[in-house]
């Protein structure tokens, strides 16, 4: 027999939690404040790029090139519309030169060209009704938008007899930074009032609920302020704001909802607030802190990938999620030694229920019981049956095609996309989408001749224009037939890349980063799986010390993420659902998002499995009955899953309302994969799996026994039901538990 009712002794952590929780709520609020005063203005320095590899061949010739050749690589474009009239007409010719000039004069501006100096056919439309004027806005990113808002405003609009729109890749991304900074407030607006009435719902107390909405909060200011400081050292996207706000309210709620509720249990089983508190710590505490190492393992493999676009989602998501873990573990536990008892005051519940008496917390989540009873009854129909039916939605990606982000991220109504739109519809081969080919080297004339022959000569080939030569540098530009990053424009790469020349040459241009950035994400994905899977599986085993459940929570959560995928290929390449989800299908995937998606969308699985797995662990370590153990670990934890899950669900969804493609197939793509992980896979396919695995799930051999004794961490303490010997030949027998 042994005392199970002793209350729990009080940890050393506990203790300084909980000492001087006015101190700690106090000090928590002045960081506060400071998180706000240092993360303002994060948004302004934010970049809008950082999908090109930076050790790319392409990277290095485009910077060669910004170096020796301004004009070779415009990032901003007036498009002139002469209207009825020919862009040939004398008047349109005179103001359209007019622009030009008074384009050169402008500080930050080099390279300026235009169809009336040069004559390119590629500058004009083929109905002659509209041609380009090109030029290259110096400095970074930043450098670049403080230009564009400066000289903008004095060249769109109407000029005499013509018409000017302004457009290029530095016109994209400053409009694609200024929507999502817009899109992100009005996502917020939408989420935090519906999330507190959800969490509303799901507590009854309304004091409960502003709980894990304060710890949310906390999180979002704090990494704020981290990618500010971030921001003095490294490029970031202004993309992870997005990831920022959802990961901070999603991850903050999640676990604050496991603390609150096991708080709110071990009060109604009749513990003081104090142990209360500590019961918590032990139990939930422990969970909440796997759950955030495993978040952060998956985002911290983005870290891999040299793209910036990339590794400022790892910077953003690991200083969310351990924020978030952090106010979770210090502040919260102060705020429930305080409030106590009136963590459940305001039931707002009762205004329409009031006869209607409270259940005991037995009672609760019987429904939850029932259905893991009847998923085990017929386990192998619904683990086969779950299984075909989330690889059935996988298939479309089979057919995935990837691509690079363009001005079709922007909704149908923004300027740049308008203006790129004209030039993709009206002009011939690509205006400013072609390829340059760097030459350095001493070469004479006639072999540069040579090698421009060579290159008209390859397939797919529209034209080739030079060489401008600079003293051992010159370069080709080279109009592939079709879009300036369709497959055939992709090949043309490798084929001008392996042809022969007297001199070094190298390839830059739209098709050639897309083709870097695919060769640096297929060399580091192996690397960035095997590092998620491996840190996984060690952290599962410390937490249940199994050696069959991690490596079952690896393929499951792999295998949840399928329907997202497929959505994703279904829904924004091929262009279902387009019209009503209001964007514009470019007919491919931007290469990263794929990597990014199932990064964070592996994590949040991962979070909610710990959440399951450590309430099954609690149980059959003090029963040693593996079904009873699935079905509490269910019953108690399939509610709380399911509602965090909506939760985090509606936060996405708000983020994928946004006017840009990406931050909408980011948004919705991850709310999916959320809602199939916890309604499908945690309800149906995890109890399926464990009952055909019986009470094998549990067997470690002896020396990972040995070291998960002592090493690892569960909910809870060991109970009476784990009866092994040293050499750990010692199967787990069932013993009844007296008080």
């Amino acid at each position: 027999m042994t005392e199970v009712n002793k209350p729990p002794r009080a940890g050393r952590w506990t203790r300084l939690v909980t000492a001087r929780p006015r101190l700690s709520l106090l000090a928590a609020l002045v960081l506060t404040v400071l998180a706000v005063l240092a993360g303002s203005g994060v948004a302004d320095r934010l970049g809008a790029g950082g999908w090109e590899d930076p050790d790319a061949g392409s990277t290095y010739a485009t910077k060669a090139l910004e170096r020796e050749f301004p004009g070779s690589q415009p990032n901003f474009l007036l498009l002139v519309d002469a209207g009825r009239a020919s862009v040939d007409d004398p008047a349109v010719a005179a103001e359209a030169r007019r622009l030009a000039a008074r384009l050169s004069g402008e500080k930050g501006v080099t390279g300026v060209g235009s169809y009336w100096q040069s004559g390119a056919p590629a500058l004009r439309a083929e109905d002659g009704r509209e041609a380009l004027i090109a030029a290259r806005l110096t400095g970074d990113e930043k450098e670049a938008g403080e230009t564009l808002d400066r000289i903008a405003p004095r060249y769109r609009g109407g000029h005499g007899p013509v018409e000017v729109a302004v457009g290029g890749p530095v016109a994209v991304r400053h409009e694609m930074q200024t929507i999502i900074q817009e899109d992100l407030t009005r996502a917020e607006l939408i989420a935090l009032p519906v999330t507190l009435v959800l969490l509303v719902m799901v507590f009854g107390s309304a004091i409960a609920a502003l709980l894990p909405l304060g710890i949310g909060i906390v999180a979002i200011l704090g990494t704020n302020a981290v990618l500010r400081g971030l921001t003095e050292l490294t490029d970031v996207s202004v993309f992870a704001l997005n990831l920022t706000t959802a990961l901070g309210l999603g991850l903050a709620i999640d676990y604050a909802l496991f603390i609150v509720r096991r708080f709110r249990e071990e009060l109604a089983a009749g513990a003081d607030p104090s142990t209360a508190v500590a019961t918590t710590l032990r139990t939930a505490g422990r969970t909440v802190l796997f759950s955030a190492l495993t978040v952060a393992v998956s985002l911290a493999a983005m870290l891999l990938f040299p793209q910036y676009f990339l590794r400022s989602f790892a910077y953003a998501g690991i200083a969310v999620v351990l924020l978030a873990a952090a106010a979770a573990l210090i502040l919260l536990p102060a705020a429930l030694v305080l409030l106590g008892h009136r963590v459940n005051a305001l039931d707002l519940r009762r205004l329409f229920r009031r006869d209607r008496p409270a259940r005991a917390p037995d009672a609760q989540g019987r429904g939850w019981a029932r259905a893991a009873t009847l998923v085990m009854r017929r386990a192998p129909f619904f683990a086969l049956g779950t299984t075909a039916v989330l690889v059935l939605l996988g298939l479309p990606f089979l057919g995935v095609r990837f691509g690079t982000a363009d001005d079709r991220q922007l909704p149908s109504t923004a300027e740049s996309h308008t203006v790129q739109q004209h030039i993709r519809e009206n002009f011939p081969g690509s205006p400013g989408g072609g390829l340059e080919v760097l030459a350095e080297g001493r070469a004479t004339q006639a072999q540069y001749t040579a090698y421009k022959q060579r290159i008209a000569g390859l397939p797919d080939v529209l034209r080739v224009d030079g060489p401008l030569v600079k003293g051992e540098s010159a370069y080709f530009t080279v109009l592939p037939e079709g879009e300036a990053v369709d497959e055939p424009a992709q090949r043309l790469v490798g084929e001008l890349r392996a042809l022969d020349a007297p001199f070094d040459t190298e390839v830059t241009g739209a098709a050639a980063v897309l083709v870097d950035s695919k060769d640096a994400i297929a060399q580091r994905l192996p690397e960035a799986a095997v590092f998620i899977a491996l840190v996984t599986l060690l952290l599962v085993f410390l937490l249940t010390g199994s050696v069959l459940i991690p490596l079952q929570a690896v393929v499951l959560n792999a295998l949840s993420l399928t329907a997202m995928f497929g959505a994703v290929v279904w829904v924004f390449q091929d262009g279902h659902l387009s019209g009503l989800l209001g964007f514009t299908s470019p007919g491919s995937i931007e290469t990263t998002l794929p990597v990014l998606m199932f990064c964070v969308a592996f994590g949040l699985s991962m979070d909610y499995g710990v959440f399951l797995l450590s309430r099954i662990k609690e149980e059959y370590d003090h029963t040693g009955d593996h079904d009873q153990a699935v079905r509490h670990g269910l019953q108690r934890t399939g509610g709380l899953i399911t509602a965090a899950a909506v939760i985090l669900a509606v936060v996405m969804i708000a983020i994928g309302t946004s006017r840009v493609t990406n931050t909408k197939m980011l948004g919705l793509g991850i709310a999916l994969a959320v809602l199939m992980d916890a309604m499908i896979v945690r309800s149906l396919l995890v109890p399926a799996v464990m009952r055909l695995t019986g009470r094998a799930t549990w067997w470690a051999p002896g020396p990972l026994r040995r070291f998960h004794q002592r090493f690892g961490m569960s909910e809870g303490e060991a109970g009476p039901a784990v009866a092994e010997t040293e050499e750990g030949r010692g199967a787990r027998d069932r013993v009844e538990v007296g008080g």
